[in-house]
């Protein structure tokens, strides 16, 4: 897997799911919209951690900079 995610993408991914855990805990969210929304988030996590978007790859996509 070569890495196509940048920095600022990483971070935006991780704060919304940081974002929508919160929500969850808050009670604000709740029911199959909250379990579709966790799903997202974990995948966002996964994804932020090892640096690669499956998504990205068919559509040529990479947010990492330029060496």
């Amino acid at each position: 897997m070569k890495k196509n995610m940048g920095t600022a993408d990483r971070v935006i991914r991780i704060l919304i799911a940081v974002v929508v855990i919160s929500l969850y805990f808050a009670n604000v969210i709740n029911g199959t919209i909250a379990i579709v929304l966790l799903a997202i988030s974990g995948i966002f996590i996964l994804t932020s951690f090892i640096s690669f978007c499956p998504l990205y790859l068919p559509f040529g996509i990479s947010t990492k900079g330029k060496k």
